[in-house]
């Protein structure tokens, strides 16, 4: 499924991530699609990143999601996992910058702070 047994991965704007930082996070498409995007490794995340953030503002980051530690359900649409509820922060067990070009392309993935 993916590089890491039981771990997704979520990309998102860091101004979306910070925006509550005691609260679950929430992103966008909970509220207008009913879950969470994610995928089953890195390079498929840097890949989204790449092709669907390019033109979004600001630091990226990705986020590495422990599933036993969600109490929403997961559910798979083929090779992409859903979140189908908000992403505990303690489900979140490291957090990746993606670095970006002066494009906005996206070559490579790197620890965040």
């Amino acid at each position: 499924m993916g590089d890491t047994v039981g771990m997704l991965f979520h990309v998102a704007p860091l101004a979306d991530w910070a925006a509550e930082p005691t609260a679950p996070y929430r992103p966008a498409t909970l509220a207008t699609e009913g879950f969470v995007h994610c995928s089953a490794d890195r390079e498929t995340a840097l890949r989204i990143a790449d092709t669907h953030f390019r033109a979004v503002p600001g630091p990226l980051l990705v986020l590495v999601l422990d599933e036993a530690r969600l109490a929403a359900e997961v559910r798979w649409a083929g090779p992409f996992p859903h979140v189908y509820g908000p992403v505990e922060r303690a489900a979140v067990t490291e957090v990746l910058e993606v670095l970006r070009g002066t494009d906005g392309r996206a070559p490579g993935l790197v620890p965040w702070r």
